[in-house]
């Protein structure tokens, strides 16, 4: 990718964030900017790539893409926000950054189905999305999300948009994370 093309992504990533990422994250008690920036301070103090930073900074862009309402889990809906993201993405970026962001739902469900404590832990707006995205998954599915080349990724990256909800958190501006933007593949 041309430095020009990586340019034009960064900035076009920083103007959505800038006219939409200000509305509430589901029922949390943070925006969508702010959960965002978090995961992927959660993911550079881990020492992440570019690549797995830019995923956690943009795992949740598809809530951001579509115009329901911020309680659409409440009233039943799904807004599949993975797939609308992984969509947006691939014109954009590789497998590095999408694979995790289309998986990170499933991560969820499979985290569920491996780990006895991991629902409990969940916020409860969590759980109510949970439902809505196919409940736990079964073993087999758990067997197939595990031989996936971005599973540990996506598991990771769940790991850290479960901790992204802290109201009042510090973190480096969205510019601060146009770096990663600009080198992820």
């Amino acid at each position: 990718m041309s430095d020009t093309n990586r340019a034009t992504r960064v900035a076009d990533i920083l103007r959505l964030f800038a006219e939409r990422g200000h509305s509430q994250y589901g029922g949390e008690n943070v925006t969508q900017l702010e959960h965002a920036l978090q995961a992927a301070f959660f993911a550079e103090r881990h020492g992440a790539s570019a690549d797995l930073i830019a995923a956690a900074l943009l795992h949740d862009v598809g809530h951001l893409l579509h115009a329901l309402p911020d309680d659409a889990p409440t009233q039943g809906i799904d807004d599949a926000h993975e797939e609308l993201a992984a969509r947006w993405l691939a014109k954009r970026f590789g497998p590095a950054v999408c694979e995790p962001v289309r998986m990170h739902v499933l991560a969820k469900r499979y985290l569920c189905a491996i780990d006895d404590t991991y629902h409990a832990q969940l916020s409860a707006p969590s759980q109510q999305s949970l439902e809505l995205q196919g409940g736990v998954m079964t073993d087999a599915e758990a067997r197939a999300l595990e031989a996936h080349p971005f599973a540990n990724d996506a598991v990771q990256l769940r790991r850290w948009d479960d901790a992204a909800k802290v109201v009042g958190l510090q973190t480096p501006a969205m510019e601060y994370y146009a770096k990663f933007l600009a080198e992820a593949d």
